[in-house]
């Protein structure tokens, strides 16, 4: 099921360490500098790849302030707003692509991005993008889903929200559209999210109904739950990034900082190291150990014909001598010769 990706310079899949993606979004704050601020703290977390969007407030709605163009959740974080003035904040000016991605090239991370239409698409293939991101928010638009999976290139989809049924229908076009190399990221869409609203055990049936690479776009607070995905076989972690949460920003809120990120990226590849195979016995590592098993002694100066008892054999440590489970058949049986305390009990020493 699923199989090994190639993505820029790393190997995806499940003999591989996960591939971890810093996700930029609008954490830029609207400030190229800080922009490229990020791209290099990302490179020093260990972070594999450092992700933006591609789009224009034009590409995404319309320049409107009233009904359902106007944010009025009071829950929501960007209560108050309108999705036009949102998508004007967050989005990342189309000419800073090039030198973000040039200096991520620089520091050796690997730099795409999410397109929201057709004429993203176009520029990020002027940019050589080395795969592609569909958000949550539009796994069902199928013809964006064909036009991006037509570039042959690697593509990741956000699964949030969508039904088996919907899931499909988006996978068989990718599919179609000429997409061999596809990732699902388990992703729940709220902002952040909560643990008990996550539902990791989506994962690993995910991999086996569209037999495909998993993942999980994590918007929760924390580590634990990217690290509790390994677990369940995600190969790729997506997480928010910043300098600074306090800071501000249309995502700060539910954004990873740059310690923390350093933090993902060694325990997601030591519980990835930790999942191994089925194994019993004592593993090459565990051998010097062994001998600090309990085992049979005498205990007390014996004569030969002396017979073994509770007060003269004991099982302690080290586990040089007779297994343990033997005390009740050797209790009672005379020893052959002489035997000094702390000899290891074996059965050559009885009559």
């Amino acid at each position: 099921m699923g199989r090994n990706i190639k993505i820029g310079t790393r190997i995806v899949g499940v003999g591989q360490a996960p591939f971890i993606i810093a996700e930029m979004s609008g954490n830029h704050n609207q400030s190229l500098e800080r922009a490229l601020e990020i791209v290099e703290a990302a490179a020093k977390t260990g972070a594999h790849a450092l992700k933006i969007q591609t789009y224009t407030p034009d590409t995404m709605t319309l320049d409107l302030d009233e009904r359902e163009f106007h944010i009025s959740d009071p829950k929501s974080i960007w209560a108050g707003s309108s999705l036009y003035k949102l998508y004007g904040e967050a989005y990342t000016p189309w000419e800073w692509h090039k030198p973000i991605f040039d200096r991520a090239r620089e520091l050796g991370i690997i730099a795409f991005s999410t397109p929201f239409d057709d004429t993203a698409v176009d520029f990020l293939e002027s940019l050589e993008v080395p795969c592609y991101k569909i958000a949550s928010f539009e796994n069902t638009d199928l013809p964006l889903i064909r036009r991006v999976a037509a570039t042959g290139k690697p593509l990741i989809i956000s699964t949030g929200m969508a039904s088996i049924a919907e899931l499909d229908d988006t996978v068989r076009a990718a599919r179609e559209a000429g997409c061999k190399d596809l990732i699902l990221l388990k992703c729940t869409s709220t902002y952040p999210a909560t643990a008990n609203n996550t539902n990791m055990l989506t994962i690993p049936h995910m991999r086996d109904l569209f037999g495909c690479e998993v993942g999980l776009s994590d918007h929760t607070m924390g580590i634990g739950v990217s690290i509790a995905s390994v677990a369940l076989g995600a190969t790729v972690i997506e997480k928010h990034f910043t300098l600074n949460r306090a800071d501000g920003g249309v995502d700060s809120t539910f954004s990873m900082e740059p310690m923390e990120m350093a933090q993902l990226v060694v325990e997601t590849e030591r519980a990835w190291q930790a999942m191994g195979i089925v194994s019993y016995g004592a593993t090459a590592a565990e051998q010097k150990s062994i001998q600090f098993r309990r085992s049979l002694y005498i205990v007390k100066d014996m004569k030969a014909g002396d017979i073994l008892t509770p007060d003269n054999v004991r099982a302690i440590r080290p586990g040089l001598g007779m297994p343990t489970k033997y005390l009740d058949i050797i209790l009672g049986l005379a020893v052959k010769h002489d035997v000094k305390r702390g000899t290891a009990l074996g059965w050559s020493l009885l009559g």
